[in-house]
This record gives structure tokens, C-alpha cells and sequence, in this order.
């Protein structure tokens, strides 16, 4: 069964800072269950320090499409300025900003009695892209 994963990588982030771009970078892809970890291990952009920060198992979507369709909602890395990037696609940007924006508005939807001040961990930066690539 496929699954959609959001991998970081701590060197890439430290680079892509230095660039201009923002520590927060992520990569978004979606591949067989089975084949997750050796894909992740292999790395990409020459980093092999790639960790799994959120899965989530979907039918009937590709990962172009999910790129695709992320694309649209979010600020993908051209690798084409980015020569470190040597052609990897899904490498997205995600500012802070709107993560605690998108958990404010689903607290709020859910009816949280409190909203309290959030302090952002890499998952719930992957939950948000899983959820921007899947809706």
C-alpha cells in the first residue's frame, strides 16, 4: 500500500538557511510501505541524515500528482537555481507562520475551549503538508 511520508534533514536545513531560504525545508513523497526506509536511507540532495517525520498510508495517489497538487498550495524548492539539489522535486519550504495557522483554525473548528501558544515540532509540520497533499 502506498504511503505519503514528509522526511527533514538537518543538514539540508542548515544549508538551505545559509542560502536564504529557511531551515524549515522538508521533502514530500509518496512511495510503497515496504520500500520507505531504503528510500529514506538513500537520501536526497547528498544528505543521508533524511528522517521520517510523518507517514500517512493513502490509495490511488501518485507522487507526482501529490507534488502536484502540494505544489500548488505551498512553496516548492526549484531545484533547477539550486544545483545542490541536483533535480530532486518535492522539496518544499514551509514558514512557521502558516503551520500555527493551520493548527489555530483546526482547534478552533474543533471547538477548543483554549487556544494556548503553540511551540512547532517537525511533525506538525509534516501533518500540515500531509494534509495540504491529501485534501
Amino acid at each position: 500500500m502506498p504511503v505519503i511520508f514528509v522526511a527533514r534533514s538537518t543538514k539540508l536545513g542548515k544549508w538551505a538557511s545559509d542560502v536564504g531560504l529557511s531551515k524549515h525545508v522538508y521533502k514530500v513523497g509518496v512511495v510503497e510501505a515496504a520500500e520507505l526506509k531504503a528510500v529514506v536511507a538513500a537520501g536526497w540532495a547528498g544528505e543521508t541524515d533524511w528522517a521520517v517525520v510523518k507517514k500517512e498510508a493513502v490509495d490511488g495517489l501518485s507522487e507526482a500528482d501529490t507534488i502536484e497538487r502540494l505544489a500548488g498550495k505551498q512553496k516548492m524548492i526549484d531545484p533547477n537555481l539550486y544545483p545542490r539539489l541536483r533535480g530532486t522535486t518535492g522539496i518544499f519550504k514551509v514558514l512557521p507562520a502558516q503551520v500555527e495557522n493551520h493548527i489555530l483554525v483546526s482547534q478552533a473548528l474543533a471547538g477548543a475551549a483554549e487556544l494556548t501558544a503553540l511551540k512547532l515540532k517537525p511533525a506538525d509540520f509534516g501533518e500540515y503538508l500531509i494534509h495540504n497533499a491529501v485534501k
